[in-house]
């Protein structure tokens, strides 16, 4: 079988986990992002997979290399954090949290956060059937001399990535 047939395969597999993505708006003070999910899980697995980002975010998407050192509490004031022996960061601060329904955060991912912008990521699930829909939402406001909107659409793969390995995670039977 050649590698073209096998891609095909691997790429229909993952269909129902296949994201909508779209760069919203984008100016050179802000941007916003739409992630969209099909999931084949219930609300409340996906909900669980939300708390755990040490299962499924991006190890080459943290300060230190590996996910296992992020923590995150679905209650309002607390820390998605990744603390490890050489230091520690906050990636985002809880600011709403409806079990099983809504995460938001402040959140300024990696090289945001030292522009000194403003950013709010929320994780909306809606379950129907058995199914959820996961919607995640990243919006950033900040001075126009960042020029914003040229960087939305690589943080739209970014946010892609991460998300998308919660989505996995959360299809996993």
């Amino acid at each position: 079988m050649s590698r073209l047939p096998i891609a095909i395969v691997a790429a229909l597999a993952c269909w129902p986990l296949a994201a909508l993505a779209e760069v919203k708006s984008a100016a050179p003070d802000s941007f916003l992002i739409e992630q969209r999910y099909a999931i084949p899980a219930p609300a409340a697995k996906v909900w669980e997979e939300l708390l755990h980002p040490e299962r499924w975010w991006p190890s080459d998407h943290t300060w230190s290399g590996d996910r296992a050192n992020l923590r995150l509490s679905a209650e309002a004031g607390a820390c998605f954090c990744e603390r490890w022996a050489g230091g520690s960061v906050e990636h985002g601060r809880v600011v709403m949290a409806i079990p099983g329904s809504l995460l938001r955060m402040n959140a300024t991912l990696g090289p945001l956060q030292e522009m000194a912008v403003t950013g709010v990521i929320t994780v909306a699930l809606a379950e129907n059937g058995g199914r959820t829909e996961l919607v995640v939402t990243h919006r950033v406001s900040g001075d126009a001399s960042h020029q914003l909107d040229k960087i939305a659409p690589v943080v739209d793969q970014v946010n892609a990535q991460q998300f998308g390995g919660l989505a996995a995670e959360a299809a996993k039977p």
